[in-house]
């Protein structure tokens, strides 16, 4: 299949095209293997980066994430030290601090999905686009464009746009147009669409089981009209889709049937043929269980490229990655024109910004004017913005609104909790809990509040011998409900749960206790939800159930507003919150 570069979403000059074959012409194999791996640094140390780029050749870098100047130089440091221009992406899924962790985020996808307006999915965009160009970046993992068929699905509960393909897509298009404005070129993901299983791709196998009738209608429609727009890149998932790749070879059985990442049915045929595809593919991570559980990794490692992929994502060991792919080549699984191929989508692609044509020294902007652009005020205020239109009043089946010092003047938070740790945990880090928050924000508007500290917190402080004694004692005790009601006027549950394949409420052992909320005949009760939008499904009971998408101190603010009265309810649920029981509507 050949790669025409004047097309889109290439569209390069006789010049432009000039520079990608020259190059590969000149480059030698090693070099030409080495392009197509894309590198997550363990360092930014400029030995590492040095040796990374002259020993490996590599193509592309995605980073750690880390404070703006920091990643700035080591971007400067790459694009200096790489003889060829190098693709650096980040994930800028949620704005500018997907770039830099003192960058500006906007909203979580499902966020921006609930202020039913894509001029936030533009300004999320393009807010990620100045503060990610800013500091060197030139590629983003973004937008997730996958539709949330399936509210147990712990990759993508807060990372989507919605559950409506029409959204979806609209949303998306705006997200491109707006990162685009800073010359980001998007890798929308996860092909061909993550939302329908609910397993993680990091684990086990992840499957999309729609038809192909049912896949063009949605998934297929999605990308599709991306494509038509001029999508530069996709970033391919370990996702199976069984139904196309038996309709483009009939003769696999499930047993055959691989993720697309490997699938070269999909990628090949469906991606590139059905669809039209003739920008850059990149894998998804190479660690995943539902890429290497597929076969030996000196046989994926090729077989990602061979199938229809350009870029590979991550090093396991460099060493022996680029050992597997550089014998992929020479025994012939990567022909030598579908590397020439992979090699002019990855050139095309940094021939489309110009990379080619800028001196090394001037790719990146002067510091003082690229640390001018990080975390604006002006970009923060849409961060408010969006939460005021966004934060959901989902369930609402009780004459409490407004929430006055007057009606209730003592207060009960109680924090729910999911399974403590894992990838979640690093990814939200270890900023100021949104308990912690609304303390401080119902205080100050005169409140009396109180923090509900399980005695299971206590518990888990002993030694193991005395902890199982002493969670039999717990569970057996019993409390008078009077001793609730007694005390307080209101209880707020706030649940922060991050996602995983665990993302949902982890109740404790105990009995009659605040952090269950068994008390909502007993006691005015609201439940706010911070991070997993579908808690209602482990709460059906609650009359009053609300999410804020996020426990960061703008959203908390604006909630506290909404709880008062000083703000109405804006947010549209993006997503069926209900989970598709009739007993959480009740």
């Amino acid at each position: 299949m050949s790669v025409d570069l004047s097309k889109k979403p290439f569209y390069l000059n006789p010049e432009q095209i000039a520079w990608v074959e020259n190059t590969i012409a000149n480059m030698s194999l090693e070099e030409k293997i080495g392009q197509l791996f894309v590198n997550m640094g363990s360092s930014r140390s400029e030995e590492y980066l040095t040796e990374m780029v002259s020993k490996y050749h590599i193509g592309a870098v995605r980073y750690n994430p880390g404070k703006a100047e920091e990643v700035y130089e080591q971007n400067r440091i790459l694009q200096t030290k790489s003889k060829i221009p190098l693709l650096i992406a980040a994930n800028t899924e949620a704005g500018g601090n997907g770039a830099c962790t003192d960058g500006t985020e906007i909203g979580l996808q499902v966020k921006i999905g609930a202020t039913q307006n894509a001029r936030y999915a533009y300004e999320m965009g393009r807010v990620a686009g100045i503060e990610a160009a800013a500091i060197g970046c030139n590629w983003s993992f973004a937008p997730i464009v996958d539709i949330n068929y399936n509210w147990r699905n712990p990759i993508i509960s807060n990372r989507v746009f919605g559950s409506n393909p029409e959204q979806v897509l609209e949303m998306s298009l705006a997200y491109m147009k707006g990162i685009q404005e800073s010359g980001i070129q998007p890798a929308a993901k996860h092909f061909p669409g993550d939302g329908v299983d609910e397993r993680d791709q990091h684990l086990s196998f992840s499957i999309n089981s729609f038809s192909c009738d049912e896949w063009d209608q949605t998934f297929g429609k999605v990308y599709q009209s991306l494509i038509d727009a001029g999508l530069p890149s996709i970033m391919a998932g370990h996702i199976h889709l069984p139904s196309y790749e038996k309709y483009f070879d009939p003769s696999l059985t499930d047993e055959d049937c691989l993720p697309a990442t490997l699938s070269k049915p999909l990628l090949t045929d469906l991606l590139r043929g059905k669809l039209g595809f003739n920008g850059v593919i990149v894998t998804d991570a190479s660690h995943m269980v539902a890429m290497t559980s597929s076969m030996k990794r000196s046989e994926l490692v090729p077989q990602a490229i061979a199938a229809g992929c350009d870029l590979f994502l991550f090093f396991n060991d460099p060493d022996e990655d680029f050992g597997y792919m550089l014998d992929g080549y020479r025994n012939g699984v990567i022909s030598k024109e579908r590397l020439h191929e992979a090699l002019s989508r990855i050139l095309g692609l940094k021939a489309k910004i110009n990379l080619h044509n800028t001196p090394k020294e001037k790719i990146l902007p002067e510091k003082e004017e690229a640390m001018a652009k990080i975390g604006l005020p002006e970009h923060k205020a849409i961060f408010r913005e969006v939460a005021d239109q966004a934060i959901t009043l989902v369930k609402h089946k009780q004459d409490i609104f407004p929430i006055t010092t007057k009606k209730y003047p003592r207060v009960l938070l109680v924090n729910i909790k999911g399974t403590e740790g894992g990838f979640g945990k690093m990814v939200a880090g270890s900023a100021k809990s949104a308990v912690e928050i609304l303390q401080e924000l119902l205080s100050e508007k005169g409140f009396t509040v109180s923090v509900y500290r399980s005695p299971m917190d206590n518990i888990l402080d002993l030694p193991d011998e005395e902890q199982v004694q002493a969670i039999r004692n717990e569970y057996s005790q019993k409390r008078p409900i009077a001793d609730l009601v007694n005390q307080y006027d209101l209880v707020i549950n706030i649940a922060n749960v991050h996602m995983s394949t665990v993302q949902r409420i982890v109740w404790q052992a105990t009995k009659g206790t605040p952090d269950i909320p068994f008390y909502v005949h007993e006691i005015p009760t609201i439940f706010v939800s911070v991070q997993c939008p579908f808690h209602l499904a482990d709460v059906p009971q609650v009359k009053t159930y609300i999410n804020a998408y996020d426990g960061k101190q703008a959203t908390m603010e604006m909630l506290v507003e909404k709880l008062m009265g000083h703000s109405a309810f804006k947010g549209v649920s993006p997503v069926d919150a209900y989970c598709g029981f009739k007993d959480t509507y009740i």
